[in-house]
């Protein structure tokens, strides 16, 4: 297996050498989103510009150019219009996210439907889907509109099939590595694949970014729900319990349901059940998270996949752009921000 740095200060050196390195590139991405969000329907624009200005980390874009240049990309736009792409498709399923959640805050900002309402997020989101696919028309590459189209209708799977489980004591682990397939990996997987096609790469390269992005993504969103059972908002943004209260069972109360007895079990199946949960049932069950030290479980399986996504990156010759892309994989299970 890769090695994995495992500092947080390290880690998030990684993402911002990243970062700093795509800059100029990142910049055109910001531009060629704003263009497209530009609108007749004041509203659209309001929407828009509230939500892509909240912040986040570009992850997806960066990973389309990176993956691109460590493939060898001819510098002709297509990797900024693809990577712009990715992130509207993001961004849409952000917006249809904080609906379907019930969000009113993220990354510390009030959500769009918490200030414009549910219906006029799902019109603003599916705004900016139609505009990504216009992007992916005019490229003109089927496999990547095949393999774009394709990754969209799979986080709306993922996002039915975890609607579907909600409040599921007993779910399965493999059911919520299926649903978080769908959900967030599809669509880093998709990235970084998609920065292979741009240069042209063979089969063997594909598959290979294919799989360094899926196993990266799983990593990520593993250790987003470990955060949510002890994350500071302050610096993640995020609402503590936030999945807990929304009746969602990611892998640290799968894991108490397998380590615990019972009585453990019942209750929490009874917690699960309930239509609100309080923060009452929200401290016992981070004290059966601490007991069975569930959190460092999540994180020990996230490491799993992190030197899978690693050892994805061995068939390329040693190179800068190579080294940067081994060394984001610690960012996802290390993060500070």
């Amino acid at each position: 297996m890769g090695s994995v740095i495992p500092l947080k200060k390290s880690a998030n050196s990684a993402y911002l050498e990243l970062k700093n390195l795509l800059s100029e590139k990142l910049g055109k991405v910001e531009e060629l989103i704003e263009l497209k969000l530009k609108s007749d329907i004041k509203l659209i624009e309001q929407m828009s510009e509230h939500h892509l200005k909240s912040g986040g980390k570009r992850l997806r874009a960066l990973l389309t150019l990176e993956s691109a240049k460590l493939t060898g990309c001819k510098e002709d736009n297509r990797n900024i219009n693809l990577a712009a792409c990715v992130e509207l498709i993001h961004s849409a399923t952000l917006l249809h996210d904080d609906v379907i959640d019930e969000s009113s805050l993220r990354r510390g900002l009030k959500t769009p439907n918490s200030i414009w309402g549910n219906q006029s997020s799902i019109l603003v989101g599916d705004y900016l889907l139609s505009r990504c696919f216009e992007i992916m028309v005019q490229d003109g590459d089927l496999e990547v509109l095949q393999l774009l189209s394709s990754t969209s209708a799979k986080i709306a799977q993922g996002e039915v099939l975890q609607l579907q489980h909600k409040g599921e004591a007993d779910l399965l682990e493999e059911t919520y590595i299926d649903i978080i397939n769908l959900k967030t990996a599809s669509l880093f997987s998709a990235a970084t694949k998609t920065g292979a096609c741009i240069s042209g790469s063979n089969e063997k390269e594909k598959k290979a970014l294919e799989s360094y992005g899926r196993n990266l993504g799983l990593a990520f969103q593993i250790a987003d729900d470990a955060l949510d059972y002890y994350a500071k908002e302050k610096f993640f943004g995020k609402v503590i319990g936030k999945d807990f209260f929304e009746g969602k069972v990611t892998l640290p109360l799968i894991t108490i349901f397998q380590k615990g007895n019972e009585e453990e079990k019942e209750f929490l199946t009874e917690i699960m059940k309930k239509e609100k949960r309080t923060e009452e049932d929200f401290s016992e069950v981070l004290a059966l998270i601490n007991k069975y030290k569930a959190v460092e479980a999540s994180l020990k399986k996230a490491e799993y996949f992190v030197n899978v996504s690693y050892d994805s990156l061995a068939i390329f010759p040693d190179s800068e752009d190579k080294k940067i892309l081994q060394n984001l994989t610690s960012f996802s299970l290390n993060r500070s921000f």
